[in-house]
């Protein structure tokens, strides 16, 4: 159950305005295992490296962090019917300058592949799978540290 404290400071989060350094990412949960992706970045976005990665993404101009995380969940893997039911935290990102926002959110909706030039799949793994594979860390440890320390107390 969420505190007082926790709603608001949630909602403060989601109200929060976006720039291109804020990349707010979802913690998918549908009966009890997490949703994680094959993205392929290339050289010209950025680098060529392939990571297990969680849905979400970087703030168009004027989105606040809730829109945006609408946006990237629907674009990314078709959920649009979500519950968005905590804020984990936030930390650096994996590009210089980047702040990653990590929210945890509920669906009864199953993921689609919308995205084939950027993900190989998706796939919904059990909370042991993501603790013990550190390849689905991704390549941001410490946001694979703050999700698994959230899902170990309170998920």
């Amino acid at each position: 159950m969420i505190n007082m404290y926790n709603r608001s400071m949630l909602q403060d989060k989601l109200n929060e305005i976006g720039t291109e350094t804020k990349c707010p990412i979802a913690v998918m949960m549908r009966d009890g295992r997490i949703l994680t992706g094959q993205r392929n970045y290339t050289k010209d976005k950025w680098k060529d490296i392939s990571v297990w990665t969680i849905p979400g993404g970087r703030c168009d101009a004027g989105e606040t962090l809730e829109q945006t995380l609408l946006r990237e969940v629907a674009e990314e893997v078709g959920i649009t019917e979500f519950t968005i039911v905590d804020f984990i935290g936030e930390t650096r990102g994996a590009k210089e300058g980047d702040t990653v926002f990590i929210f945890f959110c509920t669906t009864d909706q199953d993921a689609e592949l919308m995205e084939p030039e950027k993900f190989s799949e998706w796939r919904w793994i059990t909370k042991d799978e993501y603790f013990n594979d550190q390849g689905y860390g991704g390549f941001n440890l410490d946001a694979h540290k703050m999700i698994e320390d959230y899902l170990r107390l309170k998920a």
